[in-house]
C-alpha cells in the first residue's frame, strides 16, 4: 500500500463534516446565506476529488491497487484501526458523491420553504454529515471502520425522510431504518465471525481488509459468513426480494434526498459485493454465484415489469434501479474482468442517469403539486427545456448509444455471456422492458394536448438548469470517452479476481476444415 505524508482522504471526510458545523451554527434568520455555505461546502469537496483522481491516475501504473493510504491504531485492545485507502472503484464512486451532493442540493434549493416547515438549516446540515458518512464507507479499509460508517449513514437518511418528507413519511423512513438495521447488525454478526477466525489464524486479531483477505476459512463457516455480509449489501442495493423499502422511501423523500438515496447510498450495496463478499469469502462466492446470478435477472425483469404499471412517477424511477441493480449484481458475480468492469462503470452510470431522472422529475411535481403521470401531459410544449432534458435523461435510463450507461450495459452483458449465455440472454430482456416504460411515461407526461394545470408550468430556471446539466453532460461524456473511468476501475476488477481465484473464460477457436 502507498502512504504519504498527507492525509488527503481523513482531510476529505472532514470538509463536509466542518461545513456542517458551519451551516448548524449560522443565524437561522437568513436561509439563502446558509444555503450558500452549505453548497460551497460540498464543491469544495468536489475540487479536492479532483486533485486526487489526477494524483491516482498518474501513479497507477505498476503500483498498488490501493492508494492514499493511512492506518492509525483507534481501538488497540480489539485490533481495530482508523484505516483509510481508495482504488480506482472506491475513488470513481466518491467522485460520483461528490457531484451528486452539490446537485442535490441545488435541486432542492427551496424544498424546506415549499413544504412549509422544518429546519433550512438542519436540512443542508444532514447532507453534509451524509456526504462525511458516504465519503467513509468508500474509503474506510478497516472493515470495522467500514462497518461503523455503514450504520452511521442511516442517521441522516432517517431524518432527511423523517422530517422532510412526505405525508407518510415517518413509515418510510421508519422502513428504510429497520430493513437496513436489520441488514447491519447480521453483517456484525459476521464481522465478530472473522475477528474471531482471524486471532486464531494471524498473529493478533485484526479487522484490516488486507489482513482478512488471506484467512483461511473453513468451507461451511465461509459460507456463513458470506451471507451475513451479502444479506447486508443486498438489503442496500436493493436487491430483490429485499427491495420494497426503496419505493416508499422514494416516493416520500424530497427529490434531493432521493437523489442521494437512489444515486449514491444504494451503489454501497453492490460496492460492498465487489470489494469485500468476494474477496473476503472467495469459494463461497463462486458457490453462491449461480443463485445470485438468477436472483440478479430476477430482479432485472421484476423491476422492469413491476416500473410499467406505476402510476406515481417515483415509485416508477425507483423501480427501474431495482432492475438496474439486478444488472449490476450480474456483472459482479459473473466472475469476469469484463463483467466486474462493466458493474463498477454501471454503479458510475446509474448514480448520474438516475440522479438526473429523479431531480427533473421533481422539478415537475413541484410544480404540478402532483406526482401521478395522468396529471401530465403536453409538457413539452410549454416547458421545452425541462422536457427535453428529461428525455434526455429518460433516454440515459434504457441504455441508448452514446451514452454511458449504454456502454456499462454492454459490457455487463457481454462479460456474463463469457461464462453465463443463458443469463446474459434473459437479462437482456430487460433493455427491452426499459424502453417500454421510459418511453411511455414521457409520452404520457410530454406530448400529447396539454392538459389542465399543466398550461401554466413554467420552464427550467438558470439553478435548476445548472442543477441538471452537468448531469447530462457526463452522461454524454463518458458514453463517447468511458476510458476515464474504466482506466479507474480495471485495476480494482484484476484485484478481485486474483482474490476470488477466478480467471476469464478462453475464447476458443476453431480452424476452417475441422
Amino acid at each position: 500500500m502507498m502512504s504519504g505524508s498527507t492525509p488527503w482522504l481523513t482531510i476529505l471526510l472532514l470538509l463536509p463534516l466542518v461545513a456542517a458545523a458551519a451551516v448548524a451554527a449560522m443565524p437561522s434568520g437568513n436561509a439563502e446565506n446558509v444555503k450558500r455555505v452549505a453548497l460551497i461546502g460540498s464543491l469544495v469537496p468536489l475540487a479536492l476529488v479532483v486533485f486526487l483522481g489526477v494524483r491516482f491516475a498518474g501513479q497507477a501504473a505498476g503500483g498498488s491497487a490501493f492508494q492514499f493510504s493511512e492506518a492509525h491504531s483507534w481501538i488497540p485492545a480489539f485490533g481495530v484501526h482508523y484505516a483509510l485507502g481508495v482504488d480506482g472503484v472506491a475513488l470513481a464512486l466518491i467522485a460520483m458523491s461528490a457531484v451528486l451532493v452539490p446537485a442535490a442540493m441545488l435541486a432542492g434549493w427551496n424544498d424546506v420553504e415549499e413544504r412549509g416547515s422544518g429546519s433550512v438549516k438542519e436540512y443542508f446540515a444532514w447532507m453534509l454529515v451524509l456526504e462525511t458518512f458516504i465519503f467513509g464507507v468508500f474509503a474506510a479499509t478497516d472493515v470495522f471502520l467500514f462497518y461503523v460508517f455503514f450504520e452511521a449513514m442511516l442517521i441522516p437518511v432517517y431524518f432527511l425522510i423523517g422530517r422532510f418528507g412526505g405525508p407518510r413519511r415517518v413509515y418510510a423512513a421508519v422502513k428504510f431504518f429497520l430493513y437496513s438495521l436489520l441488514g447491519g447488525l447480521v453483517m456484525l454478526a459476521s464481522l465478530i465471525g472473522l475477528y474471531v477466525i482471524s486471532g486464531q489464524q494471524l498473529s493478533a486479531p485484526s479487522f484490516s481488509l488486507f489482513d482478512l483477505v488471506n484467512l483461511d476459512l473453513p468451507a461451511g463457516t465461509e459460507k456463513w459468513l458470506f451471507l451475513g455480509f451479502f444479506l447486508a449489501f443486498a438489503i442496500k442495493a436493493p436487491l430483490v426480494p429485499v427491495h420494497t423499502w426503496l419505493p416508499d422511501a422514494a416516493e416520500q423523500g424530497t427529490p434531493a434526498t432521493t437523489t442521494l438515496l437512489v444515486g449514491v447510498l444504494d451503489k454501497v450495496g453492490t460496492f460492498g459485493m465487489l470489494h469485500l463478499c468476494l474477496p473476503l469469502f472467495p469459494n463461497a462466492s463462486r458457490w453462491f454465484a449461480p443463485t445470485v446470478l438468477v436472483l440478479g435477472v430476477v430482479g432485472v425483469l421484476y423491476g422492469a415489469i413491476v416500473a410499467i404499471g406505476q402510476r406515481d412517477m417515483r415509485r416508477l424511477i425507483a423501480y427501474t434501479s431495482v432492475s438496474h441493480f439486478g444488472f449490476i449484481a450480474i456483472g459482479v458475480f459473473a466472475m469476469t474482468t469484463l463483467g466486474q468492469s462493466g458493474a463498477s462503470f454501471y454503479m458510475v452510470s446509474h448514480g448520474f442517469s438516475t440522479a438526473a431522472l429523479l431531480l427533473i422529475a421533481g422539478f415537475l411535481i413541484s410544480r404540478r403539486g402532483s406526482a401521478r403521470i395522468e396529471d401530465f401531459g403536453g409538457v413539452q410544449k410549454v416547458a421545452p427545456v425541462l422536457a427535453g432534458l428529461f428525455l434526455l435523461a429518460g433516454l440515459s435510463a434504457l441504455a441508448l448509444p452514446g451514452m454511458s450507461s449504454f456502454v456499462s450495459e454492454f459490457m455487463v452483458l457481454q462479460g456474463a455471456f463469457q461464462r453465463h449465455p443463458a443469463v446474459a440472454a434473459v437479462a437482456t430482456l430487460g433493455i427491452v422492458l426499459a424502453a417500454v416504460y421510459v418511453l411511455h411515461m414521457y409520452r404520457r407526461t410530454m406530448t400529447g394536448p396539454v392538459s389542465g394545470a399543466v398550461t401554466a408550468l413554467r420552464d427550467l430556471r438558470g439553478r435548476e438548469v445548472a442543477a441538471v446539466a452537468p448531469l447530462i453532460a457526463l452522461i454524454l461524456a463518458l458514453g463517447f470517452f468511458p476510458q476515464p473511468v474504466l482506466n479507474l476501475v480495471n485495476s480494482t476488477s484484476s484485484w478481485v479476481m486474483e482474490h476470488v481465484g477466478a480467471t476469464d473464460p478462453q475464447a476458443t477457436v476453431t480452424k476452417a476444415g475441422q
